[in-house]
């Protein structure tokens, strides 16, 4: 016998509301980034082709994140998908992490290559660019805000916005050093700085979205102690099987099988499991299955 309760719609009416930024923010993205590839080529301002390339990583973040929601959104009415598609957005958040190095090792490595003989960059059309680079950012920035709370795939989005609002800063320190000093050096100075800021960032992001595809707890759940809370509720005699994984953001699921005592009550015993992973855990989709000790002693012989 089993019990489940599941949360997917408010898990789409939350995507439903972040459509609308996320379009916004891509148009604004897209356009700056055309500016800044433009100008950057133009000036061999490796700063600025820096921060373009991370404009770049932004179209693409977002662009993925307004798929992996519509793909979301539309799987789910296929019955052979009963989870729907959501592990699209896992997906979409790691692809921007692997992007986001690749672009940061290439901004290092030609960097330091430069630094033997740094070119002249025009510090004017550079300063321009980043300035707008840098408006943008912050609106860019105030949309997906809120959004990065919900959805690992729109922080992932979220997080190349600030590594770009941080890059469009440098950019502009770089462009007002060239223009008042001439020194060659910062260029090349800040586009390695630019590129080493965004890796730990990078590495975070990864590290969060393989938790989630290799199916790892949630870190925020001891295990264990959720076991034992478990096989303290009344009528439970022990408690084996217990899973706990993340499907998405924001959507966490648990299934475990109860060992039932003598005369329990197999509904009272699934009403209170299920109320204790509900509001000491946040954990709305539970699958528990009740058994007895016979039950029991046959899923110990599975090999996984």
């Amino acid at each position: 016998m089993g019990h489940g309760h599941g949360h997917g719609h408010g898990h789409a009416s939350a995507s439903g509301r972040l459509a609308g930024r996320l379009w916004a923010a891509f148009g604004i993205a897209a356009a700056i980034m055309v500016v800044e590839f433009a100008v950057g080529f133009a000036t061999s301002s490796l700063a600025l082709i820096s921060d373009a390339a991370h404009m770049l990583t932004d179209v693409v973040g977002v662009g993925l994140a307004l798929a992996a929601i519509v793909v979301a959104r539309r799987a789910r009415s296929k019955p052979g998908r009963t989870f729907g598609l959501y592990r699209a957005e896992v997906l979409a958040a790691l692809a921007n992490a692997v992007l986001l190095f690749g672009v940061a090792a290439y901004v290092v490595t030609e960097a330091v290559q430069r630094f033997t003989d740094p070119p002249e960059v025009a510090g004017l059309p550079v300063l321009l660019a980043a300035a707008a680079g840098l408006a943008a950012n912050i609106v860019s920035f105030l949309l997906l805000r809120d959004g990065a709370e919900e959805s690992l795939n729109v922080r992932g989005a979220y997080l190349e916005v600030v590594a770009d609002l941080i890059g469009s800063v440098g950019v502009l320190v770089s462009a007002l050093i060239t223009l008042t000093t001439g020194w060659r050096w910062a260029d090349p100075a800040i586009g390695v700085a630019i590129g080493l800021w965004v890796l730990p960032r990078t590495w975070s992001l990864a590290r969060r979205a393989l938790r989630i595809l290799f199916q790892h707890a949630p870190e925020r759940v001891d295990v264990t102690e959720m076991a034992a809370r478990l096989g303290g509720v009344t009528g439970v005699a022990e408690v084996h099987d217990l899973h706990v994984w993340t499907l998405t953001s924001g959507m966490e699921v648990a299934s475990a099988h109860l060992t039932m005592a003598e005369r329990a009550d197999q509904g009272a015993v699934l009403d209170a499991a299920r109320e204790l992973l509900s509001s000491d855990y946040g954990i709305e989709h539970a699958t528990l299955q009740v058994e007895h000790r016979e039950a029991a002693s046959k899923c110990r012989q599975l090999s996984w």
